[in-house]
């Protein structure tokens, strides 16, 4: 009775090893590939309680969650001879734990590797201008490059994002010259542009007021009183313009008339001496 009761207290320890070791849990974010004796037995196994044969079947894991996968910065020389360093992150989850599992060896070094690849060649097609302006289209098609290889390991490509682009410190010093010099430019076209419409402007004004002498009374009137009201020491007195060419005509006319009298005289003393 001894000998059976240990037999027995010992097949029952042996089952409840044997149970617990059968046991795995599988989490929400998870699935199971079953193996056994190498193969792939069924569907992978949903979250939950999962039951395997010990010694048979061998579980593994696969996580199902979107990984975030850093692409150390690459070196390249884009297509208007510029180098530059580029680095970029990719977002991407696993959406057939088979395919993921038994196509690839280890499909997270299989992402890195096609995501530096394809970053070196789209740094070697791009110019320095749609790197630092363009990282949209970029992205859209790095992501296009990456995706067509990870979608026959089972893995879908959620985003691609270039995160920072490194410039030489000589070529920084040039595009801060560039910008410099722009910003020069732009300023001083549009002072041009200002004084080319303050003239037009001044031009309209002017030859409104030749149509109406009163107007131009009238400014000359206003900017007095602005002057004036400055509390200024400057005495303004205005003085009209239509004097001016009055006096310059009447000097004309004068000058004509001495030199008509000069020639008149040397003629008159020629006659009288005969």
């Amino acid at each position: 009775m001894e000998t059976l009761l240990v037999i027995l207290v010992v097949v029952g320890i042996a089952l409840v090893v044997l149970l617990a070791s059968s046991i795995r849990i599988v989490r929400q974010y998870e699935r199971g590939l079953v193996f056994r004796f190498g193969r792939v037995a069924r569907l992978p196994r949903e979250p939950g309680l999962a039951l395997i044969v010990p010694g048979v079947d061998r579980m593994h894991k696969v996580n199902m969650q979107v990984v975030t996968l850093p692409v150390p910065a690459q070196d390249g020389i884009t297509r208007d001879n510029v180098t530059v360093r580029v680095d970029a992150v990719v977002y991407f989850r696993v959406i057939d734990p088979v395919q993921a599992i038994v196509g690839v060896e280890n499909y997270r070094f299989a992402m890195l590797q096609v995501a530096q690849a394809s970053l070196r060649r789209t740094i070697g097609e791009s110019q320095l201008d749609d790197l630092l302006s363009h990282r949209e289209r970029l992205n859209e098609g790095l992501e296009l490059m990456i995706d067509s290889p990870a979608a026959s390991w089972g893995i879908h490509i959620d985003r691609v994002e270039i995160k920072d682009v490194a410039l030489p410190e000589s070529m920084k010093r040039a595009m801060s010259r560039q910008a410099e010099a722009e910003r020069e430019r732009r300023g001083r076209v549009i002072a041009a542009e200002g004084e080319l419409q303050a003239s037009e402007k001044l031009s309209q004004a002017a030859a409104t007021m030749a149509g109406t002498p009163a107007a131009l009374q009238l400014r000359l009137l206003e900017t007095v009183v602005e002057v004036a009201a400055e509390k200024n020491s400057t005495l303004v007195l205005p003085f009209p313009v239509e004097l001016l060419r009055f006096l310059d005509e009447r000097a004309k006319r004068d000058a004509a008339r001495r030199t008509q009298a000069d020639d008149t005289v040397p003629q008159a003393r020629g006659a009288s001496q005969p």
